[in-house]
């Protein structure tokens, strides 16, 4: 009940009720966005950029109890934006990283299980991540990328499929 107040308090102009509104989420925006561009900078650019639309466009949410799946949402849009942009850049050769330090300090994800999960597309990674990740039901998970319910679970149940085939084919000894 707290967090719908808030949020009509922020629909309403109120800066300070959307601060704590986003910072009770914050960390969660960080994580998913994590998964997606596999960086702490990139992340946090997500983070704030998903700051700054949620900040912008607020007035437009109309159920206040789906914030914190308005703001995954966001997250997710952007994040894959932000890949395909990165993926249009041109990378250096590998023998470089050693200078330009291509060392990953923060790890939500065991790297096997990252791994495996890379492989999906990017629809089968957003639902296998919002349901084992973020704990979202099925329901909610349709409704927020905007697909009928019979679909998810059946995008869900392939994604598992190919996890676990991807997993036999992984030396899990590594």
């Amino acid at each position: 009940m707290a967090i719908i107040r808030l949020v009509k308090k922020a629909q309403k102009g109120d800066d300070k009720a959307f601060i704590k509104l986003f910072q009770r989420y914050e960390e969660d925006i960080y994580r998913m966005a994590y998964v997606y561009v596999k960086n702490e900078s990139d992340a946090l650019d997500v983070v704030q950029e998903v700051a700054y639309r949620s900040f912008k466009n607020i007035e437009t949410l109309k159920n206040p109890e789906y914030f914190k799946t308005w703001l995954i949402k966001i997250t997710i849009t952007y994040s894959i934006d932000l890949v395909r942009r990165n993926n249009k850049v041109v990378q250096l050769k590998p023998e470089y990283d050693v200078y330009t330090g291509s060392i990953d300090e923060d790890i939500p994800l065991s790297i096997t299980l990252q791994q495996l999960i890379e492989q999906l597309n990017e629809e089968e990674k957003s639902i296998v991540l919002l349901k084992f990740y973020e704990g979202y039901s099925f329901k909610e998970i349709a409704e927020l990328i905007d697909i009928p319910l019979g679909t998810a679970k059946s995008i869900l149940y392939r994604a598992l499929s190919k996890l676990r085939k991807q997993f036999k084919g992984v030396d899990v000894g590594e």
